[in-house]
């Protein structure tokens, strides 16, 4: 394997050319920044890039004055150190109203914005631990075989669709004790699958009626846009609240029956927890870990198979056999983390950060991947060497909760080397040429990621 610290990828260009859309400061509201000079941090039609957080470090440091969209004020907090200090001390930024974020119980996890009695709210993390990591890999493998057997005879595949996001799914549906290939399973997965798909998520750098044909769902590929569209729009949202519904349902049974009989899995773990939460509130729970582990694990697999197909330091060693997964997934999460933003925070006190005057009450957001990617922790102008200090899990008392890192990475992992080995020719098919990323600025990840490969008959 070649020395990491002299082939890492180069970090962003802080010299690039990118700039944000500037908002009349008339136009927004909410506590934050009231100086004239705001940006807009939401996506242009080019999506949203590393190179724009350098476009915001070269104005405003490494603090910046931004907008979001609605038009609330905040703090953009993109140094690596100052996020660090912003996750760090709860006792100066207090975590903000929160909303849907990308892990339960931590940094705007799903249902956090639920009243519920705090005593009650069963630990993610206890319940965790009772995950055999050896059990989950194998289960995973055979998730990942199954799945590749589907596509293996065709020579070619969308991995996003028939793979990432499928295995994501229901590993973490396998957590929670159901067994693959179970008719509970498959309908639960249907369900989930349905409610927290992106169909029609706008693709950086093109629109949706620029995808290719055979990348856009069935439904869509009579057009998009206009009354049309806002028909087909309106009725995906009515079908994932219907299978929202349902998967509730199935989650009910489920914790019913490991009230009844306990198990090694997360759901009879959040039971027994001394929180003694109702089933209610456990179910809840339970749709919240899923969605939470779901979205960015199947991301930072795509990230890591687009890596490994397209960077000629992995390609040299994916044909020698000499392959490191794991450092291809580490280094993933620091240049294209799948959770861009931890949840906002509110100033508890006047302060100063990154230079900036932050007043009492004002929003602060952690830019989770600006901090990944700021040139001032790499000195030499590299990132991605192989070390574990980056911040894709956030940091401090609402960090993505021990052991929730390490089953994602037993996931991830296992997706990776099971495709790899079954078809090791894998290459990008000439239309992924240009990576199609989701139109996010919370989020770093493909819409799809078409490749190609010998066919083999199973």
């Amino acid at each position: 394997m070649t020395n990491r610290s002299d082939t890492a990828r180069p970090a962003p260009d802080p010299d690039s050319p990118e700039r944000l859309e500037r908002l009349d400061s008339t136009n927004s509201t909410g506590s934050g920044p009231d100086r004239d000079g705001a940006v807009a941090f939401v996506p242009s039609a080019d999506g949203w890039t590393p190179g724009r957080y350098a476009a915001l470090r070269r104005e405003h440091g490494s603090v910046a004055p931004v907008v979001l969209a609605g038009g609330a004020r905040a703090w953009l907090v993109l140094g690596y150190a100052e996020v660090a200090h912003v996750t760090g001390h709860d006792e100066l930024f207090a975590r903000d109203a929160p909303g849907p974020g990308p892990w339960p119980g931590a940094d705007g996890g799903p249902g956090a914005g639920v009243p519920t009695d705090l005593r009650r709210v069963p630990s993610p993390a206890r319940a965790l631990e009772s995950v055999d990591h050896f059990e989950l890999a194998q289960g995973c493998r055979r998730i990942a075989q199954r799945l590749i057997d589907a596509f293996a005879g065709s020579g070619r595949a969308e991995l996003m669709s028939a793979y990432a996001r499928s295995l994501s799914l229901r590993a973490a549906v396998l957590m929670c004790g159901l067994p693959p290939g179970a008719e509970a399973t498959e309908g639960l997965v249907r369900d989930l699958g349905t409610a927290l798909a992106g169909d029609g998520e706008p693709v950086a750098g093109r629109t949706e009626r620029d995808r290719p044909e055979r990348d856009r769902p069935e439904r869509d590929r009579q057009g998009g846009e206009g009354p049309g569209g806002r028909e087909r729009s309106t009725a995906r949202g009515d079908e994932a609240v219907a299978a929202y519904v349902r998967a509730g349902e199935r989650v009910r049974r489920l914790v019913a029956a490991r009230r009844a009989a306990p198990g090694p899995d997360v759901v009879s773990g959040l039971l027994a927890d001394p929180a003694g939460a109702t089933d209610e509130e456990v179910t809840r729970q339970v749709l919240g870990l899923v969605a939470a582990a779901h979205r960015p694990t199947a991301d930072w697999i795509g990230n890591t198979l687009r890596l490994l197909l397209t960077d000629e330091r992995f390609a040299r060693d994916v044909s020698g056999g000499r392959l490191s997964v794991g450092e291809a997934l580490n280094e993933v999460l620091w240049l294209d983390t799948p959770v861009q933003l931890a949840a906002g925070r509110r100033a508890r006190r006047d302060t100063r950060l990154g230079g900036q005057g932050i007043r009492a009450g004002d929003r602060v957001v952690p830019g989770l991947g600006a901090a990944n990617t700021d040139p001032g922790i790499w000195p030499d102008g590299r990132a991605g060497a192989g070390n574990a200090a980056h911040l894709s899990f956030g940091g401090g008392v609402h960090r993505c909760p021990y052991p929730a890192p390490l089953l994602a990475d037993v996931m991830a992992r296992t997706a990776v080397e099971t495709l790899l080995e079954q078809l090791p020719d894998t290459v990008l098919a000439e239309e992924a040429a240009e990576p199609a990323w989701r139109l996010s600025v919370r989020s770093r990840g493909l819409v799809s990621l078409p490749v190609r490969f010998t066919p083999v008959v199973r």
